[in-house]
């Protein structure tokens, strides 16, 4: 059965990179070099509205960059995919670490059939690969606990993301592989809150992950035009 979450070339693309995930000097590098500031930014709001070491459901974990750092900062997750060979590279990465962190094959559909619930769900750098974002969303939104927070990253659709995420990243600095994001599919601050309304969610906070060149690092910083990471909950 297919799922709103599901495209099979997306899985397929990003299972490929399964061996490499956990390479920062690879495919993923960008993703290396997000991580800090972004699992920061989710736990320190998931400390401050729900409280520490409660439990996080990752969806789209991918290899387990974002469900790793989390659980090494004392909350309990389950990071789940639907892409068979990056869980498998997730669980390996994991063994022998003393985590509370499991995985899963899954998709976020099937653990609405299953009628699970969380405090705090994460989906990062996921919803412009889904074939339905407010199905995803809904998806999503339906796996929430009543005041229950959803995280989410994206890219947002401006020229200035077209010139670095699409081109720069891909064709120019080879930071990602050619073909990873389709820019039309990147969402805006605006289309990601009337989304979340539509599935009774509302858009609580946002914030801009930029890079700084001086730095060479990705920081949190209050420009929304390239990627942003944002904070939904539960109404």
């Amino acid at each position: 059965m297919q799922h709103p979450s599901v495209i099979p070339q997306e899985i397929a693309q990003f299972n490929a990179l399964a061996a490499r995930w956990w390479d920062e000097n690879g495919p993923m590098r960008p993703l290396h070099m997000m991580n800090g500031p972004r699992a920061a930014w989710v736990a320190e709001r998931v400390r401050n509205l729900v409280g520490p070491g409660v439990e996080i459901l990752d969806v789209g974990c991918g290899a387990g960059l974002l469900a790793e750092a989390l659980a090494k900062q004392g909350f309990d997750v389950l990071g789940v995919d639907a892409g068979t060979e990056v869980i498998e590279a997730a669980r390996s990465h994991a063994q022998g670490q003393d985590l509370n962190l499991e995985y899963r094959n899954a998709t976020a559909e099937e653990l609405v059939q299953e009628g699970l619930k969380f405090p705090v769900v994460t989906a990062l750098e996921i919803i412009e690969h889904v074939a339905d974002p407010v199905e995803f969303l809904r998806s999503l939104a339906a796996l929430l606990e009543p005041g229950g927070l959803l995280f989410l990253s994206t890219l947002n659709r401006t020229p200035k993301s077209f010139l670095t995420a699409k081109l720069g990243a891909e064709y120019i600095l080879r930071l990602l592989p050619a073909g990873t994001h389709d820019w039309k599919k990147f969402v805006t601050p605006v289309e990601l809150g009337h989304y979340c309304r539509e599935v009774g969610l509302s858009l609580a906070d946002t914030a801009g992950l930029s890079f700084s060149p001086a730095r060479r690092r990705f920081e949190v910083s209050r420009d929304l035009s390239v990627n942003y990471l944002a904070l939904a909950r539960a109404v």
